[in-house]
């Protein structure tokens, strides 16, 4: 009965009162340097950001009511725009199409880190919570059959290396969004120059420029360990012919991601 009335609740919350829709996602990629950014944006008074980081709405095994996650924002007069950041959306199996049916016109904004360095990260978050038994090495070799269905929870878990082929997720945004409406960054330019890096983000969304901005910590975690040479020339040949497609695509020079 609890559930019904709140059910109820969030319906008619929504119909009465919530008459915008969501403009923006940070919608990729995990362990890229996303909470740095919803951080910033979530200090702008013109940007309403969900209540809490990656709402994980259009991921979800079942697409609930979009009173559901309308719940999530509260936007004031003075805010422009509403946006989250869940990087698991650029990934996951039909969010990309999900967000699409929501809002056609949704600006995307994309962070890219290193590949090779996004899934190292990744299996050391996994490890630290104590959901990783296998080494590095090991893991990456496991993913294939780890990872089969697409839609599992270990693939949520331990999709180290297939999360890091961006071309393929980016030119899945493509097909279902205009260009105009993407915008990929890279990781070093957030950590090295948020300034002009926020810059971009605002004028993407149609916000004024924050001022001030600091450099902070991107990536906050630090680890026991370094990967090893050898796991990192093994997953540099395994991303080689991708990041070279995504220089072509975007116009990038990625060359420090492959030494």
């Amino acid at each position: 009965m609890k559930s019904l009335l709140k059910n109820s609740y969030y319906i008619i919350r929504d119909r009465l009162f919530f008459s915008r829709k969501v403009n923006f996602l940070v919608c990729g990629t995990q362990k890229g340097g996303t909470t740095a950014l919803a951080e910033y944006l979530s200090e702008h008074h013109e940007i309403c950001m969900a209540k809490r980081k990656e709402v994980h709405f259009f991921d979800k095994v079942e697409l609930p009511d979009y009173s559901h996650y309308h719940a999530f924002f509260s936007p004031k007069k003075h805010h422009k725009v509403l946006g989250e950041a869940t990087p698991i959306y650029m990934y996951w199996d039909n969010a990309p199409e999900r967000i699409h049916e929501y809002n056609s016109q949704m600006k995307l904004i994309v962070v890219l880190r290193n590949p090779v360095d996004r899934a190292y990260s990744h299996w050391n978050m996994t490890r630290n919570r104590g959901q990783e038994p296998l080494s590095f090495r090991e893991a990456i070799e496991c993913e294939e059959a780890r990872c089969k269905d697409k839609k599992s929870e270990d693939s949520r878990r331990y999709s180290y290396v297939d999360r890091g082929h961006y071309l393929e997720q980016l030119e899945r945004l493509w097909s279902l969004f205009p260009r105009e409406n993407i915008l990929v960054l890279k990781n070093e330019d957030l950590k090295n120059f948020p300034q002009e890096t926020l810059n971009k983000v605002c004028d993407f969304i149609g916000v004024s420029h924050l001022d001030n901005v600091q450099k902070r910590d991107v990536h906050s975690r630090t680890y026991e360990s370094k990967i090893s040479e050898d796991d990192r020339a093994y997953l540099q040949a395994v991303y080689a012919d991708g990041i070279k497609g995504l220089e072509k695509e975007l116009g990038w020079n990625c060359s420090e991601w492959l030494v």
